[in-house]
């Protein structure tokens, strides 16, 4: 994941609806919520989930399958691990040690 990508990601889940939504999707694992599961648990209007999810599709954090009349949600693990990769993959890389010169 380059550092564009996971800004946006960053981005869209920095807005506090977007990551109850994100959080309630990574909690139901991989088969999901049905919109209509996904409003009634966070208590949000119809077209309010909407512009919000269309945020989290748009990053792909969030992929959306048709079954029937019913529109499931999930979280796309395989991005939200990459940008934990990215995040983590250079912790403390510079981190000084007690006998590095310039370190107090």
């Amino acid at each position: 994941m380059d550092t564009d990508t996971a800004a946006q990601c960053m981005e869209s889940l920095g807005n506090p609806t977007r990551l109850d939504i994100y959080r309630q999707l990574v909690r139901a694992g991989t088969g999901g919520l049905n919109v209509g599961q996904l409003q009634a648990r966070l208590e949000l209007p119809g077209s309010t989930l909407s512009h919000h999810l269309h945020h989290l599709v748009s990053r792909n954090l969030v992929a959306q399958t048709r079954n029937g009349r019913s529109l499931c949600c999930t979280a796309n693990y395989q991005t939200m691990n990459r940008l934990l990769t990215f995040l983590t993959d250079e912790c403390c890389a510079d981190e000084c040690s007690a006998d590095d010169e310039g370190c107090l």
